[in-house]
């Protein structure tokens, strides 16, 4: 059974099209992200296009149930996949105004497959992280969306912008007046849409209903955390009525918002405090790690729950990326190869038959796991043990993307018998 917390999360993604205003819609639970709706006086303006051109099309057939008026520009908040992907749909005229940042660029676009990199790594930590592949009884959420959406077409609809935003600048949306505000923060090209007669704020990724993902576990470049909780406090000083997320449901009420806001910042400065804080006494990060947890005021705010980023996760990122991965401990400047290590484990525990016992008996799953890898390097057959770990880790995980990761990787191990 699913963590209980995890699966009331999922109510946050409920299918539904929610009315902001008059003339403004949001599509939330179609697909991975949310879709959002400006009706101008001649023309409709869309925000973000989710993930898949089947995803698009569902949300435009419900679109036109409220407007048939043509769509005039897109406005991509960030480049992220989930937000860009459906854009060949709602571009129904060729060559509108698709409008983003100047530094619109991503990991997971216009990837160079000649080029030496990691991308398969990508690729297949991408699919961990959302399970897909699994049974959809398995994938309770991805965390910041529905796990259960239409597949088909899935990255296939982006059109490559052909407006850049260079700075903070105001844009007429047939009729409506628009501020776009450059605002870096889950991604340094973040663009958010400031809607000041009426006070809505579409914040794209910058804030949603769960702790922040700092740290993305498919593999991310670093994420400044500071430059992150300075564009909260610019979101927070518009003083909005209504906040439109790129995922999850909108939040309205100008004291609930300036409250989301500020307590989101808080958390992310928090971690960057806690952090240092035990790198500059010398602390590990494993000790770091083992000892981090929001401070109260924090931990009860229910948009804070670690269903999508993670605070060991947060503290981990921030250490290697503002220093890198050496610790400070010289022991860590040699190195062994897993074998090895696995070898001098086995030794101390009296050969790798007894090291398997003791993994077996193990009533903490996390050394279970370890001692689990350095089995599986001594090609001792521990995938079964390692693979049954992980499901009972994935019933207790709050984090839709861990437990997706722990049950994705628990079938691929026993489908390939291939060390992790």
């Amino acid at each position: 059974m699913p963590n209980p917390d995890l699966l009331k999360h999922s109510k946050q993604f409920e299918k539904k099209i929610i009315q902001l205003s008059d003339g403004i819609w949001s599509a939330v639970g179609f697909a991975a992200s949310n879709v959002h709706m400006i009706e101008g006086v001649d023309s409709l303006t869309i925000i973000d296009t989710s993930e898949s051109t089947k995803a698009a099309e569902n949300i435009l057939t419900e679109f036109r149930k409220i407007s048939q008026k043509p769509i005039g520009r897109i406005i991509y908040t960030h480049s992220h996949r989930d937000h860009i992907s459906g854009a060949s749909v709602f571009a129904e005229k060729p060559k509108i105004p698709i409008i983003a940042s100047e530094a619109f660029k991503s990991d997971l676009i216009d990837l160079d497959t000649s080029a030496v990199s990691p991308n398969k790594s990508l690729e297949r930590r991408t699919l961990a992280q959302f399970g897909i592949g699994l049974e959809s009884s398995d994938r309770v959420s991805l965390g910041c969306g529905p796990a259960d959406r239409p597949m088909e077409g899935l990255g296939a609809g982006y059109v490559k912008p052909n407006k850049r935003i260079i700075s903070n600048s105001e844009i007429d949306l047939d009729g409506i007046t628009a501020k776009l505000i450059l605002a870096p923060g889950e991604t340094d090209d973040h663009l958010v849409v400031w809607l000041p007669n009426t006070q809505i704020l579409f914040s794209g990724d910058n804030w949603y209903h769960a702790f922040p993902n700092l740290y993305a576990i498919r593999g991310t470049p670093y994420r400044d955390f500071q430059t992150w909780a300075d564009s909260l406090t610019t979101l927070a000083n518009l003083k909005p009525n209504i906040l439109a997320p790129g995922h999850t449901m909108p939040v309205f009420g100008q004291e609930k918002i300036h409250d989301v806001l500020k307590s989101t910042r808080e958390a992310i400065l928090y971690v960057i405090k806690y952090t240092s804080e035990g790198m500059n006494h010398g602390k590990s990060i494993d000790d770091i790690c083992a000892s981090i947890n929001l401070p109260k005021n924090l931990k009860t705010k229910p948009w804070l729950g670690e269903y999508y980023g993670k605070l060991t996760w947060a503290a981990r990122a921030f250490a290697s990326g503002t220093l890198g991965w050496y610790d400070g401990n010289p022991t860590h400047l040699g190195n062994l190869s897993s074998a090895k290590r696995a070898k001098y484990i086995a030794q101390l525990a009296g050969g790798v038959d007894s090291l398997f016992e003791q993994a077996r008996k193990s009533t903490d799953l996390q050394w279970c796991l370890e001692l689990c890898d350095h089995l599986i390097a001594l090609n001792y057959p521990a995938q079964d043990l390692k693979a049954s770990v992980m499901r009972k880790l994935a019933e207790d995980e709050i984090n839709a993307t861990a437990r997706n990761t722990y049950l994705w990787e628990a079938k691929n191990i026993q489908n390939n018998r291939n060390p992790l």
